[in-house]
């Protein structure tokens, strides 16, 4: 069965799309622990990070190196955190993550709610750095 991520890839579940080329996109998370939480994964569906090859591995993390420094400029923070958890969607992602402080990477934390209108204002703001 596909993951909701690569149901996302293909279309059949909307996204607030910051970045997309032909092996990889970057979207904004719906559940997110900051305003501009992304998350960057390859298209192609691999559960495990460490199981990507290191193409696909280091492409990814240049995608999100690109993506990273866009939300730093859309996003007032002090760094972009990381985050590779992956348990919680078996599908290759890096968390991107606007903080101020070390709890803001807290995955704990409650999530924030933002309505449609204000996740593709955010994504607009982002996007308009890369």
């Amino acid at each position: 069965m596909a993951s909701i991520f690569t149901k996302i890839v293909k279309g059949e579940i909307p996204s607030h799309k910051i970045y997309e080329d032909e092996k990889y996109l970057a979207f904004l998370d719906v559940f997110p622990l900051q305003e501009g939480h992304t998350l960057v994964i390859p298209k192609q569906e691999i559960d495990y990070m460490f199981d990507l090859d290191d193409e696909l591995l280091t492409g990814l993390t240049l995608v999100s190196k690109k993506v990273a420094i866009a939300i730093a400029k859309a996003i007032p923070c002090t760094r972009i955190g990381t985050a590779v958890m992956g348990l919680e969607v078996p599908h290759a992602h890096l968390h991107l993550i606007p903080i101020n402080k070390m709890d803001d990477m807290n995955f704990a934390n409650e999530k924030l709610k933002f309505s449609q209108e204000e996740l593709a204002a955010t994504a607009g703001k982002i996007r308009q750095y890369l």
